[in-house]
């Protein structure tokens, strides 16, 4: 496959135009969603080869957003297009302003493993959405479904969209290439050279990274309710998710509580009557990320859970965890609950602020202006109060990052900002105030000044 000549075509094709009809970006993203749904099964089978996931988890977090973010630009696309008129100032008088979106070109979609389908295909649609052309690249561990993306791509003219398969080489070839646009989901350290790459353009990039994730459990929050949210966000796609709960700072008053809940939900979710863990708990992606999550654990420290055959890591809780354990040196991305204790809980903000930028943040109470002014006072990229994850099925909440968390956001409306350039647009006709031509009089200095409202 020549990557070089994978961009040149898709450049060409954008130059010639055909992009940017919106009837016909329309019947593409229509087009789109009639594939996903015919290629379900395929994905099913696919996911399950991959992870063991079962039909209900690759519909629910995987197919099922991407179908909402499709129906949501159809639905929008022509208000989102059109463009958008503006105030313009006195000294301006008379005028037009206008602000016009534009697709960037080319657009470049590197896409991790964890969630491959939803990774890749929710910024696809927001690159088609908005005008671009679309060069895919699928996460390389998940062999059964990059192959499945490709296929259900492939029906689509390749100088539009083009999936390329492959690994570190292919990601390099085509780090190579000038794109117009790079959006990137994975860790904090392919993130950064994708970022080298793209300043020898000053191409425009997004980067969705990851980081340890923290959740509050306080004094007064509904413990059963937590503990339900906070487990089934935790072993979601068996840890291996960027916005999953990393770790679980516990008020000191009601952590036996808190436990006990946590573990009546984790038999409930994942153990049949036998005690046996369930068929359809998904499996680690391969044995090198196995190694490195068991490599953080304590084995002391553990109070439920263990290592099963193969790739499968049953869920496994912490407790008395402190920040000179190795499970808090990095994000764990596994199926590992590391609880924490605490009772100050200005001391545990204190101590956030003092850390890297997280992709998320979780805080339950009752208590809803402390809850509100608690989310106030830390920096993350998304969060929810009283539960974990959910806020990414909003399409009106932007998912992003911030710090080494990543930059830029996406969803919904926001997809279509990322892709679009926005043009400024002032437009006059012959009349305008002449203030601004020289020679020039105090008549027009005291009209400035008035318009500064500068009094002295």
């Amino acid at each position: 496959m020549d990557i070089h000549q994978i961009v040149i075509n898709q450049r060409k094709y954008f130059k010639s135009g055909a992009t940017l009809n919106i009837d016909e970006r329309l019947n593409n993203l229509k087009k789109l969603e009639a594939l996903i749904k015919e290629y379900l099964p395929k994905f099913n089978e696919a996911f399950k080869k991959d992870y063991n996931k079962c039909p209900f988890d690759v519909l629910s977090t995987e197919i099922y957003l991407v179908l909402e973010d499709i129906k949501y630009m159809i639905k929008h696309l022509k208000k989102l297009s059109k463009p958008k008129r503006v105030k313009t100032s006195l000294i301006n008088f008379p005028s037009k302003g206008y602000l016009i979106n534009e697709p960037y070109g080319v657009v470049l979609v590197m896409a991790p493993w964890n969630y491959p389908f939803q990774l890749a295909l929710e910024p696809l649609v927001g690159a088609l959405a908005s005008g671009n052309t679309v060069v895919v690249k699928p996460g390389s561990y998940c062999k059964n479904v990059s192959e499945t993306i490709n296929e259900l791509l492939s029906h689509f003219d390749e100088r539009l969209i083009k999936v390329v398969l492959g690994g570190r080489e292919q990601n390099q070839q085509l780090l190579e290439e000038r794109f117009d646009y790079i959006f990137f989901t994975g860790g904090v350290t392919v993130g950064k050279l994708v970022l080298e790459k793209a300043n020898r353009y000053l191409t425009p990039v997004t980067l969705e990274l990851g980081g340890k994730s923290p959740c509050i459990v306080d004094e007064d929050a509904d413990l059963e309710i937590a503990a339900r949210r906070i487990v089934w966000g935790k072993y979601l796609n068996a840890g291996q998710t960027c916005v999953a709960p990393d770790f679980i700072y516990v008020h000191q008053k009601i952590h036996d509580q808190f436990i006990h809940y946590v573990k009546e939900y984790i038999k409930q979710f994942y153990y049949d009557q036998n005690h046996k863990i369930t068929a359809n708990f998904p499996y680690l992606i391969n044995e090198k990320h196995l190694n490195k999550v068991m490599s953080l654990v304590d084995e002391e420290k553990i109070i439920i859970g263990q290592k099963s055959d193969n790739r499968l890591v049953e869920p496994i809780v912490l407790d008395h965890v402190t920040w000179d354990d190795k499970i808090m040196s990095e994000e764990i991305f596994g199926p590992v609950m590391p609880i924490l204790e605490f009772t100050n809980l200005n001391e545990v903000i204190n101590l956030l602020k003092d850390k890297e930028k997280p992709l998320a943040f979780y805080y339950f109470s009752k208590n809803k202006k402390k809850a509100k002014e608690v989310m106030k006072s830390v920096s993350y990229g998304g969060g929810c109060i009283n539960d974990t994850i959910m806020h990414l099925t909003n399409e009106n909440l932007p998912f992003g990052g911030v710090g080494l968390s990543g930059y830029g956001a996406y969803h919904g409306k926001k997809s279509y900002e990322t892709f679009s350039h926005q043009k400024s647009v002032l437009m006059k006709g012959k009349t305008e105030l002449n203030v601004k031509y020289p020679p020039y009089r105090n008549t027009s200095y005291n009209m400035l000044k008035w318009l500064s409202k500068i009094k002295n």
